[in-house]
């Protein structure tokens, strides 16, 4: 029996090796139909691509790296099973590398990819991220990279992320609707693209609805875990506390509720809260919290494909391949409407 190699496949259906070596790799210049028949041959003769030699010939290492500032936020979770996805089809390996939300940790992981380890990074840049040089030398070297959910405004390359800015001011608006008369956000980063279009949401909504914006309601947290517990139980133990928290991440909402729990606030009557959160566990907390659930896993998926284009294409226009994808508010009771009630009385 005739060995199944990429050769035998354009023998039995005429086609050239080039045209069966881009079928296979879901190249945009092959048609859908001949990508169908390639695929069906391949599947029906067991066809097993070997990558190892076809990555010496195109001198690539068929692997991509993914940089993110933590894995414990969901939303990186399944952003990543959406960049697996498509790396898989495309017979890549995928590296993940984490900052821990470290500046100098992000200069470092990309000083290593500098020597070609990888053939394309998918990257969502640390809260601290400001001097962009080391990202620039990457794509400098031809490395393309793709930013997801955090993106530097000032490299030019594609960005993959949701309607930050209208989702965050649809959710200070449900506020508002649900009866939030001083709504505090609890902002991580300032220096963020989606940190700015977070608390810019959040700044108008406050002023389409008449109400003003304050500064001392703007509370700055970071990435240490009990400073943030002291930033916001000293918000919410204060006389003049606010009746309503905006949380920017997840993990800032977590944090309030242990801090509700302490204080023994009631969670909506005493303080109503809403977050971005991808958290599956979010309907069994006690209340269930009311969540800005971004489309994780469409998001990874969007940028592995837009990253692989680039491979594929070398000098695309990566920066108009930017997309946004639109993010939901899911309702928990963490907002609920309190409804006061009349009781009459007992003689």
């Amino acid at each position: 029996m005739d060995q199944v190699n990429l050769k035998r496949l354009a023998k039995e259906l005429n086609l050239s090796i080039s045209t069966i070596s881009r079928a296979l790799r879901d190249s945009y210049e092959i048609s859908a139909e001949t990508k169908a028949k390639v695929i069906a041959l391949a599947r029906k003769l067991n066809y097993e691509p070997n990558l190892y030699a076809s990555s010496l010939r195109q001198q690539k290492s068929k692997t991509i790296a993914v940089v993110i500032p933590e894995i414990a936020n969901n939303f990186f979770a399944l952003a990543i099973n959406g960049i697996e996805a498509i790396a898989q089809k495309k017979g890549y390996h995928v590296l993940i590398y984490l900052t821990h939300e470290d500046f100098q940790k992000e200069v470092s992981i990309s000083r290593h990819l500098f020597n070609g380890r990888v053939d394309g990074i998918l990257m969502s840049v640390s809260t601290d991220t400001q001097d962009v040089s080391h990202i620039e030398e990457l794509i400098q070297r031809n490395i393309p990279v793709v930013f997801f959910d955090r993106a530097c405004e000032s490299i030019k390359t594609a960005k993959i992320s949701t309607d930050d800015y209208k989702i965050s001011y649809d959710a200070t608006t449900h506020l508002i609707k649900q009866g939030a008369k001083k709504i505090a956000y609890l902002s991580i980063s300032e220096n963020l693209s989606i940190g700015k279009s977070r608390m810019l949401g959040y700044s108008d909504a406050l002023m389409a609805n008449g109400f003003r914006n304050e500064d001392n309601l703007v509370i700055n947290c970071n990435n240490n875990s009990e400073d943030n517990y002291s930033i916001i139980r000293a918000l919410l133990a204060s006389d003049d506390r606010p009746d309503a928290l905006f949380a920017s991440v997840e993990r800032l909402a977590i944090t309030s509720y242990y801090v509700c729990n302490e204080l023994m606030l009631d969670i909506p009557a005493d303080v109503k809260i809403v977050s971005f959160s991808n958290l599956e566990t979010a309907p069994l907390l006690d209340p269930s919290l009311t969540c800005i659930v971004q489309p994780a896993f469409n998001i990874g998926k969007a940028a592995a494909e837009v990253l692989f284009k680039a491979l594929e294409k070398p000098g695309i226009d990566l920066l108009s391949e930017s997309l946004v994808i639109t993010s939901e508010i899911i309702e928990g009771r963490s907002t609920a409407k309190q409804i006061k009630k009349k009781f009459a009385g007992y003689i």
